[in-house]
């Protein structure tokens, strides 16, 4: 059996979007929680097929961004969510209702400083399938962006993003991981050209019309490789076949061009197998098949047909070696925006506590002018204006070094040490 998604099924693809700013983030509400969490699973943890069931096709993923008031980061390797003040356990059984599946000993959780690490990392990167894949940080935006438009978020998850962003772009420029293999797609055709001892004069078959099939599609011509693109339209094939130099052919000779392929890569938006057992003759030349699906394209069980090797997705993960001083770097701006972002959080949440110890001070001030009162009563208008203008600014340079330490260390301190309460008074 073969079948092709119809035209209203949900995509389930990330594509770049707009870029966002690290702009201005509303003040910081005294009642706002500041706990961060990342709750999820990914290649590190679970098996293909556990995270298929768990992928969250687009709408999906904005609805449960919208009941857990986070971000829903769900691709072929990862879904993630990512909430402010949030709860593990609302968020692990969201996943699980939504997938049928008990998640105990494969759910991840990561806190506070933790979870800015993680995000950074997986947007630079770092915690791909393929290390330095470029499409990830795409993904991030996507999901960001959806997130932000239904109202799910709010400044701390907008800075943290936004940060995340700005992260993943520095580590490509400044670390060089744009050099690792571009994407998924380039590192299934290395994998393809091992097994079959090179692509030179070789014939890939392509399913899908999408972002993933280009980049292969465009890999493999450089190597030198006959495409053939199948799509669920011949329109869509053929527009992606005269942007690559390929051939399009119609679904329905699928089976005849399955029969000249040396290659086939499938990377469709079908949320069920398009191509099965029963479609694939047996071979008496190498067939080798490439699912960069999630969920999966191909049926497993071609994995028995004679003359066919099988890969999914999970077989495209490559190492880092020669690469390490690349990810030491990459691994460096990740702590250090990081950081930045903790020092950012630290200052925003020492404003009420700030803003209660000038009232403070203030007070005090004005109570001890008071008191001085009948001493300064021959004053002029202008010498006390004078008196005023000193006793302030002696009030401004005293909490200079207090309202500098509390932004670099949070409120707790100043807060103890000038015998604050809590209320802000």
């Amino acid at each position: 059996m073969i079948c092709f998604p119809t035209a209203t099924t949900p995509r389930t693809r990330a594509q770049s979007a707009g870029s966002i700013g690290r702009g201005p983030v509303p003040a910081v509400s005294p009642e706002e929680p500041t706990r961060l969490l990342a709750v999820g699973v990914s290649h590190r943890h679970a098996p293909l097929e556990l995270r298929e069931r768990l992928y969250l096709a687009d709408g999906h993923a904005v609805e449960l961004a919208k009941e857990l008031s986070g971000v829903v980061l769900s691709t072929c390797n990862r879904t993630e969510v990512y909430v402010v003040g949030g709860d593990a356990a609302r968020a692990r059984e969201q996943l699980e209702r939504r997938s049928g599946l008990d998640l105990a000993g494969v759910l991840a959780v990561w806190e506070g400083v933790e979870a800015v690490e993680h995000l950074f990392r997986v947007a630079a990167g770092l915690d791909s399938l393929v290390p330095g894949e470029a499409q990830i940080l795409g993904q991030v935006r996507l999901a960001y962006e959806a997130a932000l438009g239904a109202g799910a978020t709010g400044p701390v998850l907008n800075r943290l993003f936004e940060d995340a962003l700005h992260t993943g772009k520095r580590v490509r420029t400044e670390a060089r991981l744009a050099e690792m293999p571009e994407s998924v797609a380039a590192s299934a055709d290395e994998l393809a050209a091992k097994t079959l001892g090179g692509l030179d004069g070789k014939r890939a078959l392509l399913f899908g019309a999408g972002r993933m099939s280009e980049l292969a599609a465009r890999d493999l011509r450089a190597r030198r490789v006959e495409v053939v693109v199948s799509s669920r339209t011949l329109e869509s094939a053929q527009e992606l076949a005269e942007r690559v130099g390929g051939r399009a052919a119609p679904f329905d000779a699928v089976a005849v061009e399955l029969t000249g392929a040396d290659l086939v890569i499938s990377a469709t938006r079908c949320p069920y197998p398009i191509l099965h057992a029963e479609a694939v003759q047996p071979r008496t030349r190498p067939l080798v098949l490439v699912d960069i699906a999630v969920p999966r394209d191909l049926d497993p069980e071609i994995a028995k047909v004679e003359g066919c090797t099988l890969f999914d997705i999970d077989a495209l993960g490559g190492g880092l070696v020669g690469r390490e001083e690349d990810v030491r770097e990459a691994e460096r701006i990740v702590a250090e925006e990081a950081e930045r972002f903790g020092e950012w959080r630290r200052s925003r949440g020492a404003v009420p506590a700030i803003a209660a110890l000038r009232r403070h001070a203030e007070e005090i001030r004005a109570e001890e002018l008071a008191r001085a009162e009948p001493r300064l009563a021959d004053l002029s208008e202008r010498e006390r204006k004078a008196v005023e203008t000193l006793t302030a600014q002696i009030v401004n340079k005293l909490l200079h070094a207090p309202t500098v330490r509390a932004k670099e260390s949070g409120s707790e301190p100043l807060r103890e040490l000038f015998a604050l309460r809590d209320d802000g008074e």
